[in-house]
C-alpha cells in the first residue's frame, strides 16, 4: 500500500509540476521567456496547451489509480513520464543561450525537478511491469498497434525532420528553423532521429512478429507517443493560426490523424487493464485450476455438472486442455473430492502438483 501511495504521489506531483510550468509559461502568465525565436515560442504555446488540456489531467488520473492500488496505474504512468522526460529536457536544452534574450535558466530547478520526477516514476514503472504479466492482446491488434508505430516512425523520418535535414547539410542552408534558431533544431533532430524513430520501428517490428519482448514498451511508446503527437499536432496548429511562416498545413492534418489514431489503438491496448484482476487459486493455477475448481464444485459450473465424460466436462467450461495436462488435473481431482467432507491445506495441494508435475 505504501509503494503504491508513493508512486501516486510522485504522478500526481508530475502533473502538478506541469501545471505549473504550463501557467508560468508564455502561453498564460508569460513569465518564463525563452530564448528562441517567434516561431519556436508559437510551438512552446501549442505544446503548453496540450500538455495542460491532456497530460497534466491524465497524471492526476494515473495517480489516483495508482493511491487506489489498482494494478494497471503502474503501466499507465509509463506515457506520462516518457512525454515529460522528452519535452521538458528539450525546452531547456533547446534554447539560443547567450545569443537571444530570456531567463529560462532561472529556471533550470523547475524544468530539472520535472525532468527527474518523470525519470524516476518511469524506472519504477518499468519495474513494476512484467511483460508476462500483462494482459495478452488479440493479434489483430497487436498487428495493428506494430503497423502504427512503424508509420509513426516513418512519418517522423520522412515526413518532418528529413526535408530539414537534407537543407541543413548544404552550403549554404537556406531553412528558416535552421537559420534562426540552430540549437533546437539540432536537438530536436537527435532526439526524434536518435531515439523516437529508432524506438517506434524497432517495438512497431516486435508487435508484428508477436514477440512477448515488444508488449511492455509497446504500452509505454505507445501511450506517451500518442501524448507527444498530441503536443506536436498543438504546435502545429497554433503555428498555423498565429500565420507563422514556418507553418505546415500538411504537418498539422498529419500529426493529428496520428495522434488520432494512436488514441484508438492506446484505447484498445489499455482497455484489458480494467478488467476484473484479482487473482484467485484457480487463476493462479491457470486453467487447469479452473477445470479443478469446476469439478470440486459443480453448482458453480452447471455446464460440468451435466456433462457425462471428462472430455465433456473440459468443453463445458470452455477449456482446452491438452490430454497430458488433463490427466494431471484429474489426478488431482481425484485426490480431492468434494464428498470426502475433509479439508486439505496449501501444502497438500503443493504436495500434489508437485506429484503429479512432468519433469
Amino acid at each position: 500500500m505504501r509503494a503504491n501511495r508513493l508512486l501516486g504521489a510522485g504522478v500526481v506531483s508530475l502533473g502538478g509540476l506541469v501545471v505549473v510550468y504550463g501557467v508560468l509559461g508564455p502561453l498564460v502568465l508569460d513569465v518564463i521567456h525563452f530564448r528562441t525565436s517567434a516561431s519556436g515560442l508559437n510551438q512552446v504555446r501549442g505544446g503548453d496547451l496540450a500538455a495542460l488540456v491532456i497530460v497534466a489531467p491524465a497524471c492526476m488520473a494515473v495517480g489516483w489509480l495508482a493511491w487506489r492500488g489498482h494494478p494497471a496505474a503502474a503501466v499507465l504512468a509509463l506515457a506520462p513520464a516518457i512525454f515529460a522526460m522528452y519535452t521538458y529536457s528539450q525546452l531547456f536544452l533547446g534554447n539560443e543561450f547567450l545569443q537571444r534574450p530570456g531567463n529560462v535558466e532561472r529556471f533550470f530547478p523547475l524544468l530539472l525537478a520535472m525532468f527527474l520526477l518523470a525519470t524516476a516514476v518511469a524506472v519504477r514503472c518499468w519495474g513494476l511491469t512484467r511483460s508476462d504479466g500483462l494482459p495478452s492482446s488479440s493479434r489483430g491488434l497487436e498487428r495493428g498497434s506494430g503497423i502504427l508505430l512503424v508509420v509513426i516512425a516513418a512519418f517522423v523520418v520522412f515526413g518532418m525532420h528529413l526535408p530539414t535535414l537534407v537543407d541543413a547539410l548544404r552550403d549554404p542552408p537556406s531553412g528558416v528553423a535552421y537559420l534562426e534558431t540552430p540549437n533546437l533544431f539540432w536537438v530536436v533532430k537527435f532526439y526524434d532521429l536518435a531515439i523516437v524513430a529508432p524506438a517506434a520501428l524497432t517495438v512497431g517490428i516486435g508487435l508484428l512478429q508477436h514477440r512477448l519482448w515488444a508488449r511492455k514498451p509497446a504500452y509505454a511508446i505507445l501511450g506517451g507517443y500518442v501524448l507527444l503527437g498530441w503536443s506536436v499536432a498543438g504546435m502545429a496548429w497554433t503555428m498555423l493560426f498565429r500565420d507563422d511562416p514556418s507553418a505546415s498545413l500538411a504537418q498539422a492534418i498529419g500529426m493529428t490523424g496520428l495522434a488520432g489514431a494512436g488514441a484508438v489503438f492506446a484505447y484498445f491496448l489499455y482497455r484489458p487493464l480494467f478488467r476484473a484482476t484479482t487473482p484467485s487459486v484457480p487463476d493462479a493455477l491457470g486453467s487447469h485450476g479452473a477445470y479443478l475448481a469446476a469439478s470440486q464444485h459443480p453448482s458453480r459450473s452447471p455446464g460440468l455438472h451435466r456433462a457425462g465424460s471428462d472430455e465433456d466436462r473440459r468443453t463445458s467450461v470452455g477449456l482446452s486442455i491438452p490430454s497430458g495436462a488433463a490427466d494431471i488435473v484429474d489426478k488431482i481431482r481425484s485426490e480431492f473430492r468434494p464428498e470426502t467432507g475433509s479439508t486439505h491445506s496449501s501444502s497438500d495441494v503443493h504436495r500434489v502438483l508437485v506429484a503429479f508435475t512432468p519433469e
